[in-house]
């Protein structure tokens, strides 16, 4: 039925999913260009479409009843900000304990102009010994999908220009609000 929805919100709006899923069962999965609230939807429509079952973070307090049974029903993760253990061990530990697990992250952290990704992304990845996938919407294209699995080696820049070269050629909605495509952690 996500199948479904997903396709039928994909082609109503014009958009064509370009590449498949990848096929191994756990990454990480970056959201960008994130410019808008919209990519929120055909994210989510990419998802459904592919038959994936996409896991995003959210404070702990968001999955209280009532609405925690339907926050993780969305695919959300709680994150116990309070806690001694950070959000990078958190993350890793629900990543050992599931067979499949596909979190989404925007490493941008807003739809505004971000001088420096987060790293979180990629902390989570090597802490956790599972890729990064690339996902991206091409907003003048319309057109969403995958890039290949990574692996974060640690040679943080390495990696990074990896990235910065897939992302290149994809133009979110607002193109002015997507800053660049680098770590402070590049930057020694």
């Amino acid at each position: 039925m996500r199948a479904l929805l997903g396709k039928s919100i994909l082609a109503v709006s014009g958009w064509k999913l370009v590449s498949p899923r990848p096929s191994v069962p756990k990454y990480v999965l970056i959201a960008a260009p994130h410019t808008t609230n919209w990519d929120l939807v055909y994210m989510q429509a990419v998802g459904y479409a592919s038959g994936m079952d996409v896991s995003w973070m959210g404070k702990h307090t968001l999955f209280k009843p009532p609405f925690g049974p339907i926050m993780r029903a969305l695919g959300g993760v709680p994150v116990v900000r309070h806690e001694r253990r950070n959000m990078v061990d958190q993350m890793a530990d629900e990543f050992a304990k599931r067979e499949s697990f596909v979190l989404a992250i925007p490493p941008e952290g807003t739809r505004k102009r971000a001088e420096y990704w987060r790293s979180g992304f990629y902390h989570i990845a090597r802490t956790a010994n599972v890729p990064v996938v690339p996902g991206y919407l091409d907003y003048p294209n319309k057109a969403a999908g995958f890039g290949p699995p990574m692996y974060p080696t640690g040679n943080i820049r390495a990696d990074m220009d990896i990235l910065r070269a897939f992302y290149a050629p994809f133009v979110g909605k607002y193109p002015d609000k997507f800053g660049p495509i680098r770590l402070k952690e590049e930057e020694g």
